[in-house]
């Protein structure tokens, strides 16, 4: 499989901007791996990467998912009460004028981003400021809010979907796949209009059992979508051995309780085979797109089965995101685990991100993960985050 940064040639050849962004972004995380982690110990460079669960909310119930899924910890009552401690828009404007110095990308997500209140007014506030902001969504709202979206001339947006009609039905709620389409559908047409090419859209798709025969048939009909992308996650996947030992490891070594990860032990990995997967995925490569398409993690075919019956090997190691990345959580809370914000490192509406950055609690992660074996906590062994930029194990 190819490496995930196969996508800048395409992107330099779309949009210079961009890619340079991109690039920028790329370097900085090669310096945090390379370098920053190794020599840094418990210390930090400026931040790369910063996202934002910005809210508890969704309007869609997708099977797999750790916050509204079959095991999520974000559903019902419980969302709506945490809903209650978003930060207010105000508070993100300053911490964006706080941080734009520092040139990071910033990656919006929830939840579902456009519940948020204010979420509009935000990006155009970001954008307005030069960074660079890529928004995650369901896309269920694009076409409500297209003409606002290419005005603001919007530089990224990740779609999430899960396959041809009926399987990411299946998935992710009747009537959601037509709901993306018709989005696509109503960018392109306001592009076309206003004269412009922003934003570049791409779709990520989260491989389980019940649709990675298909994806070819996604991967076809997507030819038509207007993309710039498309990313298959090979998905964040655990057990009751890695949740147990996670367990027992944050609890000693940072003084928190885990809950965060049972919410991804769903069986959807189970019965993956690598063979098969690895036809459909070579079919898929082997299309004439007209834009990349890359898995997370790039993986050695032979090793694809492995990867979904035995989530205890390791593939990646030696997770260098807390040296360059953070993430932002609806109530302003900071952590670096995207998935797992059980520690704290300090909260936006109290403090000042570099403070937070380069704080005491920050340290301590820091130098409890880098001990760890292989340079990671037991529960990101699957983890997106650590897929993505970890140290690729040989073989792997």
């Amino acid at each position: 499989m190819k490496k995930n940064y196969s996508i800048i040639p395409k992107l330099l050849a779309k949009d210079t901007r961009l890619a340079r962004y991109a690039l920028y972004s790329f370097a900085r995380q090669y310096k945090a791996k390379r370098i920053d982690r190794r020599l840094y110990r418990g210390n930090a460079g400026k931040v790369a990467l910063l996202y934002f669960r910005i809210t508890p909310l969704c309007n869609l119930h997708c099977v797999m998912c750790g916050q509204r899924g079959d095991k999520g910890i974000l559903k019902g009552k419980f969302a709506a009460e945490e809903a209650k401690t978003i930060v207010p828009v105000q508070r993100y404007k300053e911490l964006i004028d706080e941080i734009k110095g520092h040139h990071p990308a910033l990656y919006f997500w929830g939840g579902e981003p456009f519940m948020y209140p204010d979420f509009m007014e935000l990006i155009q506030y970001a954008v307005k400021n030069k960074c660079l902001a890529s928004v995650n969504t369901n896309g269920t709202f694009l076409a409500k809010h297209a003409e606002q979206i290419v005005r603001d001339e919007w530089p990224a947006l990740f779609v999430s979907l899960d396959g041809f009609e009926d399987i990411n039905d299946e998935i992710r709620g009747k009537g959601s796949y037509r709901r993306v389409v018709d989005g696509f559908a109503a960018i392109n047409a306001e592009k076309k209009k206003q004269g412009k090419h922003l934003p570049h859209m791409g779709i990520v798709t989260t491989v389980s059992n019940k649709n990675y025969l298909y994806l070819d048939k996604l991967a076809e009909a997507a030819k038509n979508f207007g993309l710039s992308w498309h990313i298959i996650n090979l998905g964040t996947y655990t057990n009751d051995k890695i949740v147990e030992t996670h367990k027992k490891e944050l609890r000693e070594k940072l003084g928190v309780e885990s809950r965060c990860l049972e919410a991804y032990n769903t069986g959807y990995n189970e019965g993956i085979d690598g063979d098969k997967f690895n036809i459909i995925l070579e079919k898929i490569h082997a299309m004439k797109n007209g834009y990349p398409i890359i898995t997370v993690p790039a993986i050695n075919p032979k090793k694809i089965t492995e990867y979904y019956a035995n989530p205890e090997v390791v593939v990646r190691k030696n997770c260098p995101v807390p040296w360059s990345q953070a993430n932002i959580d609806y109530n302003g809370n900071v952590h670096f685990c995207a998935d797992y914000n059980e520690y704290k490192i300090g909260n936006i509406k109290e403090n000042s991100f570099n403070e937070i950055f380069t704080g005491e609690r920050a340290k301590k992660f820091r130098k409890e993960l880098k001990n760890s074996p292989d340079g990671i906590f037991r529960g990101c062994l699957r983890c997106y985050q650590n897929m993505l930029f970890g140290e690729r194990v040989i073989g792997y």
